[in-house]
């Protein structure tokens, strides 16, 4: 075998592993823009439901909260029932403040 034959086995050789390393790269790109693609648009049932729900949680979330310090409030104080009919409205008015703020259009 000739140095010419030597080098041109090994060239190729490179070649051919350079084009299987250049396979593997497309491939690991083509996985990646897989994973990074948007998800599919809801329907809008389920974007409907999502905002319902969303917007219970919130009312519901602001209610219990502003009732329970409330109560809490009173038996530290003594000042029964006034501080938990005071915060429990006040959590009723965060509440519907919070559902107004989930369910206004976005711009």
């Amino acid at each position: 075998m000739t140095d010419d034959d030597k080098r041109d086995a090994e060239q190729d050789a490179l070649n051919a592993r350079l084009e299987k390393l250049n396979a593997a790269l497309r491939r690991r790109q083509e996985e990646q823009l897989a994973k990074e693609a948007p998800p599919p648009e809801r329907s809008g049932l389920s974007k409907a439901l999502s905002v319902g729900l969303n917007a219970f949680a919130e009312f519901a979330g602001a209610v219990l909260v502003g009732g329970f310090i409330g109560w809490k409030a009173d038996e530290w104080l003594g000042t029964k029932p006034w501080l938990l009919i005071a915060l429990l409205g006040l959590g009723i008015a965060a509440g519907f403040w919070n559902i107004y703020r989930v369910a206004k259009p976005k711009a």
